[in-house]
Protein backbone atom coordinates (compact mmCIF):
# COMPACT_ATOMS: atom_id res chain seq x y z
CA UNK A 1 0.00 0.00 0.00
CA UNK A 2 1.55 3.31 -1.16
CA UNK A 3 0.80 5.40 1.93
CA UNK A 4 2.50 8.62 0.87
CA UNK A 5 0.79 8.50 -2.51
CA UNK A 6 -2.59 8.07 -0.80
CA UNK A 7 -1.81 11.01 1.50
CA UNK A 8 -0.50 13.25 -1.26
CA UNK A 9 -3.50 12.60 -3.47
CA UNK A 10 -5.70 14.74 -1.19
CA UNK A 11 -2.91 16.74 0.50
CA UNK A 12 -3.10 15.12 3.93
CA UNK A 13 -0.66 16.31 6.57
CA UNK A 14 -0.36 13.31 8.88
CA UNK A 15 -1.34 9.67 9.30
CA UNK A 16 -0.85 7.98 12.66
CA UNK A 17 -1.06 4.23 13.41
CA UNK A 18 -1.42 2.81 16.91
CA UNK A 19 -1.53 -0.86 17.81
CA UNK A 20 -2.02 -2.69 21.11
CA UNK A 21 -2.50 -6.40 20.33
CA UNK A 22 -2.98 -7.32 24.00
CA UNK A 23 -6.08 -5.11 24.11
CA UNK A 24 -7.19 -5.80 20.56
CA UNK A 25 -6.79 -2.13 19.66
CA UNK A 26 -5.94 -1.10 16.10
CA UNK A 27 -6.33 2.63 15.53
CA UNK A 28 -5.64 5.09 12.72
CA UNK A 29 -5.74 8.87 13.01
CA UNK A 30 -5.76 10.95 9.82
CA UNK A 31 -5.12 14.70 9.86
CA UNK A 32 -5.97 16.40 6.60
CA UNK A 33 -5.42 20.13 7.12
CA UNK A 34 -4.83 22.37 10.14
CA UNK A 35 -4.78 25.76 8.39
CA UNK A 36 -7.94 26.95 10.13
CA UNK A 37 -7.23 25.36 13.52
CA UNK A 38 -6.80 22.01 15.24
CA UNK A 39 -8.16 19.03 13.33
CA UNK A 40 -11.48 17.84 14.73
CA UNK A 41 -13.37 14.73 13.72
CA UNK A 42 -15.03 11.75 15.32
CA UNK A 43 -13.80 8.23 15.99
CA UNK A 44 -15.43 5.56 13.83
CA UNK A 45 -15.46 1.99 15.19
CA UNK A 46 -15.94 -0.41 12.29
CA UNK A 47 -15.03 -3.94 11.26
CA UNK A 48 -13.12 -3.19 8.05
CA UNK A 49 -12.26 -5.92 5.57
CA UNK A 50 -8.56 -5.04 5.64
CA UNK A 51 -6.14 -2.32 6.69
CA UNK A 52 -6.30 -0.56 3.30
CA UNK A 53 -10.06 -0.07 3.69
CA UNK A 54 -9.50 1.40 7.14
CA UNK A 55 -6.82 3.81 5.91
CA UNK A 56 -8.84 5.01 2.93
CA UNK A 57 -11.91 5.56 5.09
CA UNK A 58 -9.90 7.64 7.57
CA UNK A 59 -8.35 9.70 4.75
CA UNK A 60 -11.66 10.35 2.97
CA UNK A 61 -13.50 11.24 6.17
CA UNK A 62 -10.78 13.57 7.46
CA UNK A 63 -10.73 15.54 4.21
CA UNK A 64 -14.48 15.89 4.43
CA UNK A 65 -14.12 17.35 7.92
CA UNK A 66 -11.74 20.05 6.63
CA UNK A 67 -14.25 21.14 4.03
CA UNK A 68 -17.15 20.85 6.46
CA UNK A 69 -15.49 23.16 9.00
CA UNK A 70 -14.41 25.65 6.35
CA UNK A 71 -17.80 26.00 4.71
CA UNK A 72 -19.58 26.21 8.08
CA UNK A 73 -17.31 29.10 9.08
CA UNK A 74 -15.67 27.26 11.98
CA UNK A 75 -12.04 27.78 12.96
CA UNK A 76 -11.14 24.10 12.82
CA UNK A 77 -9.14 21.79 10.61
CA UNK A 78 -10.15 18.34 9.48
CA UNK A 79 -9.27 15.01 11.04
CA UNK A 80 -10.79 11.61 11.65
CA UNK A 81 -9.87 8.42 13.42
CA UNK A 82 -10.97 4.84 12.95
CA UNK A 83 -10.76 1.84 15.21
CA UNK A 84 -10.67 -1.42 13.30
CA UNK A 85 -12.71 -4.03 15.15
CA UNK A 86 -16.12 -5.35 16.15
CA UNK A 87 -18.13 -2.40 17.51
CA UNK A 88 -20.60 -4.79 19.14
CA UNK A 89 -17.99 -5.61 21.77
CA UNK A 90 -19.45 -5.02 25.24
CA UNK A 91 -16.26 -4.44 27.26
CA UNK A 92 -14.96 -1.25 25.64
CA UNK A 93 -13.08 0.63 28.33
CA UNK A 94 -9.54 -0.44 27.52
CA UNK A 95 -10.02 -0.15 23.75
CA UNK A 96 -11.05 3.48 24.10
CA UNK A 97 -8.48 4.31 26.75
CA UNK A 98 -5.83 3.02 24.35
CA UNK A 99 -7.35 5.24 21.69
CA UNK A 100 -7.26 8.15 24.13
CA UNK A 101 -3.51 7.67 24.49
CA UNK A 102 -3.14 7.75 20.72
CA UNK A 103 -5.11 11.00 20.54
CA UNK A 104 -3.13 12.51 23.41
CA UNK A 105 0.17 11.80 21.65
CA UNK A 106 -0.73 14.51 19.13
CA UNK A 107 -0.87 17.20 21.85
CA UNK A 108 -3.98 18.94 20.56
CA UNK A 109 -3.37 18.76 16.80
CA UNK A 110 -6.36 16.42 16.72
CA UNK A 111 -9.54 16.49 18.83
CA UNK A 112 -11.87 13.53 18.68
CA UNK A 113 -15.61 13.01 19.20
CA UNK A 114 -18.38 10.47 18.62
CA UNK A 115 -18.99 8.88 15.24
CA UNK A 116 -20.42 5.67 13.75
CA UNK A 117 -20.06 2.81 16.21
CA UNK A 118 -19.18 5.01 19.18
CA UNK A 119 -21.11 6.86 21.89
CA UNK A 120 -20.75 9.49 24.62
CA UNK A 121 -19.91 6.60 26.99
CA UNK A 122 -16.89 5.79 24.83
CA UNK A 123 -15.86 9.46 24.89
CA UNK A 124 -15.79 9.23 28.68
CA UNK A 125 -13.27 6.40 28.46
CA UNK A 126 -11.16 8.43 26.02
CA UNK A 127 -11.25 11.39 28.42
CA UNK A 128 -9.49 9.28 31.06
CA UNK A 129 -6.36 9.53 28.90
CA UNK A 130 -6.65 12.88 27.11
CA UNK A 131 -8.33 16.27 27.31
CA UNK A 132 -8.68 16.40 23.52
CA UNK A 133 -12.16 14.91 23.28
CA UNK A 134 -15.62 16.45 22.99
CA UNK A 135 -19.18 15.15 23.05
CA UNK A 136 -19.06 13.86 26.62
CA UNK A 137 -22.02 13.47 28.97
CA UNK A 138 -23.07 16.73 30.60
CA UNK A 139 -21.44 18.76 27.86
CA UNK A 140 -22.47 18.81 24.20
CA UNK A 141 -23.31 15.09 24.41
CA UNK A 142 -24.87 13.24 21.50
CA UNK A 143 -24.51 15.42 18.36
CA UNK A 144 -27.24 13.52 16.50
CA UNK A 145 -30.17 15.87 17.29
CA UNK A 146 -28.27 18.93 16.03
CA UNK A 147 -27.05 17.02 12.96
CA UNK A 148 -30.61 15.96 12.14
CA UNK A 149 -31.88 19.50 12.67
CA UNK A 150 -29.34 20.82 10.17
CA UNK A 151 -30.21 18.11 7.63
CA UNK A 152 -33.90 18.90 8.02
CA UNK A 153 -33.25 22.57 7.24
CA UNK A 154 -31.01 21.54 4.35
CA UNK A 155 -33.82 19.49 2.83
CA UNK A 156 -36.10 22.52 3.16
CA UNK A 157 -33.51 24.64 1.31
CA UNK A 158 -33.40 22.05 -1.49
CA UNK A 159 -37.19 22.08 -1.69
CA UNK A 160 -37.17 25.87 -1.97
CA UNK A 161 -34.88 25.66 -4.99
CA UNK A 162 -36.59 22.71 -6.66
CA UNK A 163 -40.23 23.50 -5.96
CA UNK A 164 -40.30 27.22 -5.17
CA UNK A 165 -41.41 26.54 -1.58
CA UNK A 166 -39.59 25.01 1.35
CA UNK A 167 -42.74 23.44 2.77
CA UNK A 168 -42.47 19.66 3.18
CA UNK A 169 -46.07 18.81 3.95
CA UNK A 170 -47.11 16.04 1.57
CA UNK A 171 -43.58 15.63 0.18
CA UNK A 172 -42.38 12.05 -0.08
CA UNK A 173 -38.99 11.50 1.56
CA UNK A 174 -37.10 8.19 1.58
CA UNK A 175 -34.69 7.78 4.49
CA UNK A 176 -31.88 5.23 4.36
CA UNK A 177 -30.50 4.49 7.82
CA UNK A 178 -32.43 4.93 11.05
CA UNK A 179 -29.70 5.38 13.61
CA UNK A 180 -29.80 8.40 15.89
CA UNK A 181 -29.58 10.99 13.10
CA UNK A 182 -32.01 9.15 10.82
CA UNK A 183 -34.51 8.75 13.64
CA UNK A 184 -34.44 12.43 14.64
CA UNK A 185 -34.66 13.47 10.99
CA UNK A 186 -37.78 11.33 10.55
CA UNK A 187 -39.27 13.03 13.60
CA UNK A 188 -38.78 16.50 12.07
CA UNK A 189 -40.12 15.41 8.69
CA UNK A 190 -43.17 13.67 10.16
CA UNK A 191 -43.96 16.69 12.30
CA UNK A 192 -44.16 18.82 9.16
CA UNK A 193 -46.39 16.27 7.44
CA UNK A 194 -43.96 14.60 5.04
CA UNK A 195 -44.66 11.09 3.78
CA UNK A 196 -41.89 8.69 4.81
CA UNK A 197 -40.49 5.51 3.28
CA UNK A 198 -37.60 4.07 5.26
CA UNK A 199 -35.08 1.26 5.44
CA UNK A 200 -32.42 -0.01 7.84
CA UNK A 201 -30.58 -3.28 8.42
CA UNK A 202 -31.89 -3.23 12.00
CA UNK A 203 -35.50 -4.44 12.01
CA UNK A 204 -36.18 -2.93 15.44
CA UNK A 205 -35.24 0.54 14.23
CA UNK A 206 -37.54 0.17 11.24
CA UNK A 207 -40.44 -1.02 13.42
CA UNK A 208 -39.97 1.95 15.78
CA UNK A 209 -40.03 4.56 13.02
CA UNK A 210 -42.97 2.87 11.30
CA UNK A 211 -44.97 2.85 14.52
CA UNK A 212 -44.10 6.36 15.72
CA UNK A 213 -44.17 8.24 12.42
CA UNK A 214 -46.37 6.12 10.15
CA UNK A 215 -43.49 5.34 7.80
CA UNK A 216 -43.60 2.62 5.16
CA UNK A 217 -40.73 0.14 5.27
CA UNK A 218 -38.92 -1.31 2.25
CA UNK A 219 -35.91 -3.58 1.79
CA UNK A 220 -32.37 -2.22 1.88
CA UNK A 221 -31.88 -2.53 -1.88
CA UNK A 222 -35.40 -1.34 -2.72
CA UNK A 223 -34.98 2.13 -1.24
CA UNK A 224 -33.14 3.40 -4.34
CA UNK A 225 -36.01 2.73 -6.74
CA UNK A 226 -38.84 4.25 -4.68
CA UNK A 227 -40.62 7.00 -6.61
CA UNK A 228 -40.33 9.98 -4.24
CA UNK A 229 -39.36 13.65 -3.96
CA UNK A 230 -36.27 13.35 -1.75
CA UNK A 231 -33.74 10.60 -1.03
CA UNK A 232 -32.03 11.12 2.35
CA UNK A 233 -29.01 8.80 2.82
CA UNK A 234 -28.28 8.63 6.55
CA UNK A 235 -26.19 5.46 6.78
CA UNK A 236 -22.77 4.69 5.31
CA UNK A 237 -21.08 6.42 2.38
CA UNK A 238 -20.68 5.67 -1.35
CA UNK A 239 -24.41 4.90 -1.75
CA UNK A 240 -24.58 6.97 -4.95
CA UNK A 241 -22.56 4.73 -7.23
CA UNK A 242 -22.52 3.10 -10.66
CA UNK A 243 -25.18 0.57 -9.62
CA UNK A 244 -27.62 2.85 -7.79
CA UNK A 245 -27.54 6.17 -9.61
CA UNK A 246 -29.76 5.08 -12.50
CA UNK A 247 -32.24 3.52 -10.07
CA UNK A 248 -33.07 6.84 -8.39
CA UNK A 249 -36.54 8.30 -9.02
CA UNK A 250 -36.24 11.49 -6.96
CA UNK A 251 -35.73 15.21 -7.49
CA UNK A 252 -33.37 15.74 -4.54
CA UNK A 253 -30.59 13.83 -2.77
CA UNK A 254 -30.04 15.34 0.67
CA UNK A 255 -29.01 13.35 3.73
CA UNK A 256 -26.69 12.98 6.69
CA UNK A 257 -24.28 10.28 5.46
CA UNK A 258 -20.66 11.18 4.81
CA UNK A 259 -19.08 10.66 1.37
CA UNK A 260 -22.38 9.84 -0.34
CA UNK A 261 -20.87 9.97 -3.82
CA UNK A 262 -18.71 6.93 -4.51
CA UNK A 263 -16.77 8.96 -7.11
CA UNK A 264 -17.43 12.65 -6.78
CA UNK A 265 -16.08 13.64 -10.20
CA UNK A 266 -18.31 11.05 -11.87
CA UNK A 267 -21.46 10.76 -9.79
CA UNK A 268 -21.83 14.45 -8.95
CA UNK A 269 -22.10 15.45 -12.64
CA UNK A 270 -24.30 12.39 -13.28
CA UNK A 271 -26.84 13.61 -10.71
CA UNK A 272 -26.67 17.11 -12.20
CA UNK A 273 -27.26 15.79 -15.74
CA UNK A 274 -30.32 13.89 -14.56
CA UNK A 275 -31.75 17.04 -12.98
CA UNK A 276 -31.38 15.71 -9.45
CA UNK A 277 -30.43 18.44 -6.97
CA UNK A 278 -27.64 17.25 -4.67
CA UNK A 279 -26.95 18.81 -1.28
CA UNK A 280 -23.20 18.28 -0.72
CA UNK A 281 -22.92 15.95 2.26
CA UNK A 282 -20.32 17.86 4.23
CA UNK A 283 -22.47 20.99 4.02
CA UNK A 284 -25.83 19.55 5.01
CA UNK A 285 -24.50 17.29 7.79
CA UNK A 286 -22.32 19.90 9.50
CA UNK A 287 -24.61 20.10 12.55
CA UNK A 288 -22.64 17.48 14.45
CA UNK A 289 -19.40 19.40 13.99
CA UNK A 290 -21.18 22.62 14.97
CA UNK A 291 -22.41 20.91 18.12
CA UNK A 292 -18.94 19.91 19.33
CA UNK A 293 -17.42 23.24 18.23
CA UNK A 294 -19.99 24.84 20.50
CA UNK A 295 -18.68 22.74 23.37
CA UNK A 296 -15.13 23.95 22.73
CA UNK A 297 -16.34 27.56 22.77
CA UNK A 298 -18.88 27.32 25.61
CA UNK A 299 -21.89 27.92 23.39
CA UNK A 300 -25.38 27.30 24.70
CA UNK A 301 -27.45 24.51 23.12
CA UNK A 302 -29.70 27.16 21.56
CA UNK A 303 -26.75 28.87 19.89
CA UNK A 304 -25.53 25.56 18.41
CA UNK A 305 -29.02 24.84 17.10
CA UNK A 306 -29.26 28.33 15.60
CA UNK A 307 -25.88 27.85 13.90
CA UNK A 308 -27.02 24.49 12.47
CA UNK A 309 -30.10 26.23 11.10
CA UNK A 310 -27.76 28.42 9.04
CA UNK A 311 -27.14 25.39 6.83
CA UNK A 312 -30.32 26.46 5.01
CA UNK A 313 -28.76 29.74 3.88
CA UNK A 314 -25.36 28.19 3.18
CA UNK A 315 -26.93 25.72 0.76
CA UNK A 316 -28.90 28.45 -0.99
CA UNK A 317 -25.66 30.37 -1.59
CA UNK A 318 -23.94 27.25 -2.92
CA UNK A 319 -26.81 26.52 -5.29
CA UNK A 320 -26.69 30.14 -6.50
CA UNK A 321 -22.92 29.88 -7.14
CA UNK A 322 -23.39 26.55 -8.89
CA UNK A 323 -25.97 28.08 -11.22
CA UNK A 324 -23.95 31.21 -11.99
CA UNK A 325 -20.69 29.31 -12.61
CA UNK A 326 -22.27 26.34 -14.39
CA UNK A 327 -21.05 23.88 -11.78
CA UNK A 328 -22.57 20.99 -9.93
CA UNK A 329 -23.34 21.83 -6.27
CA UNK A 330 -20.57 19.53 -5.01
CA UNK A 331 -17.97 21.45 -7.03
CA UNK A 332 -19.41 24.80 -6.00
CA UNK A 333 -19.19 23.76 -2.34
CA UNK A 334 -15.57 22.65 -2.81
CA UNK A 335 -14.78 26.01 -4.40
CA UNK A 336 -16.19 27.94 -1.42
CA UNK A 337 -14.38 25.78 1.15
CA UNK A 338 -11.04 25.83 -0.67
CA UNK A 339 -11.20 29.63 -1.09
CA UNK A 340 -11.67 30.12 2.66
CA UNK A 341 -8.76 27.80 3.50
CA UNK A 342 -6.49 29.50 0.93
CA UNK A 343 -7.31 32.95 2.26
CA UNK A 344 -6.62 31.83 5.82
CA UNK A 345 -3.11 30.71 4.84
CA UNK A 346 -2.24 34.35 4.22
CA UNK A 347 -3.29 35.49 7.69
CA UNK A 348 -0.50 36.54 10.03
CA UNK A 349 -0.70 37.57 13.63
CA UNK A 350 0.00 41.28 14.03
CA UNK A 351 0.36 41.12 17.80
CA UNK A 352 2.15 38.52 19.87
CA UNK A 353 2.34 38.27 23.65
Amino acid sequence: MELFELMSERRHEQLVFWNDPDLGYRGIIAIHDTTMGPALGGTRYWNYGNDREAVIDALRLSRGMTYKAAIAGLNLGGGKSVIWGDNRKANREMIFRAHGRAVDSLHGRYITAEDVGTSPDDMEYISMETEYVVGRHGRSGDPSPITAYGVYHGIKACAAIKYGSDGLEGRHVTVQGLGHVGYYLCAHLAEEGAKLTVTDLDAERVARVAEEFGARAVGADDIYSVDADVFAPCAMGAVINDETIDMLKVDIVAGAANNQLARGLVHGPALHQRGILYAPDYVINAGGLINVYGELNDWTADRSKWKAGEIYGTLLRIFELAKSDGLGPHLAANKVAEARILEARHLQRTFRT
